[in-house]
């Protein structure tokens, strides 16, 4: 599935500011399942990580205080969480967030509605779903916070700590053209814009050192399970393509829900030569063309830069394509295409696609 050009622009009808402001989400509000959900097994682990050595100043305390003496901490692991259907009828997939977000991007919806972890499973699909290391669950390195905080280290050398607003991430996920402005084929529920910020958590992602870890946790989950497809979005959407160049070995596909840039014109010959052998699909919403408010970045480009990948890795004779739902009369899709009205709809187009191409045997 692959496009060239994009649609006219649609017209705007809708408000926010008619839109009654919602309370927080509660329990009530989550939709029960007609069905059981029937496991084999669910859990968590961790993939990854390393040991090092710690001063007493770069752990401190609860109370403020260095400890009296260092040690060895775990830095960059990554925390896992998954379901096995009772019945596994495909192949197991990984889902990684995005920017300021955790697994509970893939979880129940904004609204309510089940997410795309629960429904893979329910497919048949064992699914496990990660923390980025230095996100969430799977922790981060505290020593340089510490360093800074006890005059070691001069402010300049604290990280960056990345954090978006409501009004900047209306534009970005394309919600709509402006704050409180939505699409009139809108899929976000854009009545619960505020339950997914009260998911975000700092992005800390400004700390991980060069390689990301991610790239290689990722891989090393695949080939603990045997084989697995690899999704990653925003942030993570092009993860899976690195991981695959750390080690592709228990790699059954690729999906790049939404990257940034998929690197069309960054990898080498030898590097797409090794991505040949994986299939790839690109996911990517509508309303690409809308304006992102965040300076220098357009998710046009980005569609442009998958689109020119998806040509080189097929020129180089491998599998990639493009899933974009405009193209089959699906409108209105937001760049958090997991928690849209339609997700489910969405899902089962990736699913498609899965059992079509997803590798086997590995």
């Amino acid at each position: 599935m692959k496009i060239r050009s994009m649609r006219a622009p649609l017209v705007i009808v809708s408000l926010l500011a008619l839109v009654m402001p919602v309370p927080a989400q509660t329990l009530a509000e989550v939709k029960t399942p007609s069905a059981p959900l029937v496991l084999q097994s669910r859990g968590s682990f961790i993939v990854g990580g390393e040991e090092v050595e710690r001063s007493g100043v770069q752990l401190s305390s609860i109370f403020g205080e260095p400890l009296p003496e260092g040690g060895p901490i775990f830095i960059n692991q990554m925390y896992v969480e998954y379901m096995v259907p009772l019945e596994v009828s495909g192949v197991p997939l990984v889902m990684l967030h995005g920017a300021t977000l955790s697994g509970k991007t893939y979880d129940t919806t904004p609204d309510g509605r089940m997410g795309w972890y629960e429904y893979f499973v329910r497919q048949g699909h064992p699914t496990y779903v990660p923390d980025q290391i230095s996100r969430g669950r799977s922790g981060f390195d505290p020593a340089v916070f510490n360093d800074v905080r006890n005059g070691i280290l001069p402010p300049s050398e604290l990280p960056a700590v990345f954090q978006q607003n409501q009004t900047i991430n209306w534009t970005t996920f394309r919600f709509g053209p402006e704050s409180g402005v939505a699409w009139n084929d809108g899929q976000f529920p854009v009545e619960f814009a505020t339950e997914l910020a009260r998911q975000a958590i700092p992005d800390l992602n400004a700390i991980l050192p060069n390689p990301n870890p991610n790239w290689s946790a990722m891989a090393e989950l695949a080939d603990q399970l045997g084989g697995a497809v690899l999704m990653g979005h925003s942030e993570t959407g092009a993860v899976p393509i690195r991981a695959a160049l750390t080690n592709a070995s228990g790699i059954a596909g690729l999906i790049l829900v939404e990257p940034g840039l998929c690197y069309a014109t960054q990898l080498s010959d030898s590097a797409i030569a090794t991505l040949t052998e994986i299939p790839i699909l690109a996911v990517f919403g509508d309303h690409l063309d809308a304006v992102t408010g965040m300076h220098g970045f357009s998710w046009q480009n980005a569609f442009n830069d998958c689109n020119a990948f998806i040509d080189r890795v097929n020129a180089a004779g491998g599998n990639a394509s493009m899933l974009y739902p405009p193209e089959l009369g699906i409108s209105g899709n937001s760049h958090m295409i997991m928690q849209d009205r339609n997700n489910l709809v969405i899902a089962d187009l990736i699913l498609t696609w899965i059992k079509q191409h997803a590798l086997s045997g590995h």
